[in-house]
């Protein structure tokens, strides 16, 4: 509890940005030290001023330090420091890393994948207004590589984010939401569900304290956070000015891989994926692709045989070859079947019984 007052504390000294944090960890080894250091000392390290260091010594927030312990304690909030065996080894080691983290869920069913350099973590990111196509592809991937055992780490955000994290629960996989506000706010809000399920099946954190609103410029900041996680970033759907496209953009400078959905050449949710892979991201059908590339043994194990498609019977194939990963409303597909309405219903039900079709609202349907 000393030393986490101590980080604290050295947080919310005004100035002292995430680079400057580490610096002085990497030369006083603890928070305690650095308030007790002369304001020479201080001043020679690179980025510190006369004006910082004199603020340091001066500093008098203890006891909103305290004020802060206590609710954490009181929320089931856990604080991660950069000096604790829990903290993710992999973010510890990029350039800006957090010196803290705000941790809520049951961090120890996830450290383990996070926190070792041998298992392996995915970052999963992508627009937030998707199209079927692009959540279809989302639940795919995220499914697969959970129960292959890989933590899904995503930003919580509406779209490719949330279904993200759902897939990989509804796996019984591991996931990890990192937020853009304090880990006490739920945002968006109608992810309330989506919250509670992760703080008890996976992890919920964030660099910024309680109370802390979703502000927009906290959202890119956290992407660091997010492909720093992980071993690899995984780009489904994404505009061409994406908030997907800083986060794969930071995972290349962090060295980590880049893959990418690749989709329709006309539709501008698979501009940003196609910008990635023309610029060197790895084009992936499959979470096989994912893992041949960050798990080298992974090229060696046999494969596993993939189960036989479910069979279109006869009476099914023209209502079946009208449908697209695209929603297509049932007028149309009797228009294109030149079946009776009845007899599309029935075929619909059919396939919808057998997994290969969704029904949507407003009588729409695709093909899952």
């Amino acid at each position: 509890m000393k030393e986490s007052r101590y980080w604290l504390a050295l947080k919310q000294v005004p100035g002292i940005g995430d680079l400057l944090f580490k610096r002085l960890i990497q030369v006083y080894k603890q928070p305690e030290a650095v308030f007790d250091a002369s304001e020479t000392g201080l001043s020679e390290i690179e980025g510190m001023s006369i004006t910082l260091a004199k603020a340091i010594h001066a500093f008098e927030g203890f006891e909103a330090v305290d004020r802060e312990l206590a609710a954490l304690e009181k929320a089931g909030v856990a604080l991660l420091t950069l000096n604790d065996a829990d903290y993710p080894a992999r973010l510890a080691a990029i350039y800006d890393p957090p010196p803290l983290l705000y941790v809520k869920g049951n961090w120890s069913r996830v450290r383990n994948t996070a926190c070792e350099g041998e298992s392996v973590a995915i970052a999963v990111v992508g627009a937030r207004k998707t199209t079927a196509y692009g959540r279809r592809q989302t639940e795919r991937f995220c499914h697969a590589l959970a129960k292959q055992g890989v933590v899904i780490v995503s930003g919580f955000a509406r779209g490719v984010d949330g279904l993200a994290h759902r897939s990989a629960l509804t796996a019984r996989g591991k996931t990890i939401a990192v937020l853009g506000c304090g880990v006490d706010c739920i945002y968006p809000p109608e992810h309330k569900k989506l919250y509670h399920d992760l703080a008890e099946s996976g992890a919920v954190l964030s660099e910024f304290p309680l109370g802390t609103p979703p502000v927009a410029h906290n959202f890119p900041k956290r992407n660091r956070i997010i492909s720093g996680l992980a071993l690899g970033c995984l780009v489904v759907e994404a505009g061409l000015k994406s908030g997907s496209l800083i986060t794969a953009r930071l995972a290349m400078e962090q060295g980590r891989e880049v893959f990418a959905v690749p989709g329709a050449i006309d539709s501008k949710m698979s501009a940003g994926p196609h910008q990635l892979i023309a610029s060197g991201a790895k084009l992936v059908q499959n979470a096989d692709d994912i893992l041949a590339e960050v798990l080298p043994q992974h090229a060696a194990r046999p494969a596993v045989p993939e189960l036989a498609p479910t069979a279109v019977a006869p009476e099914e194939v023209l209502v079946f070859e009208s449908l697209s990963f695209e929603p297509k409303h049932i007028d149309l597909l009797i228009q294109e079947s030149r079946k009776s309405a009845s007899a599309v219903s029935g075929v619909l039900l059919a396939l919808e019984l057998k997994g290969l079709v969704r029904q949507m609202a407003g009588q729409y349907y695709v093909k899952v």
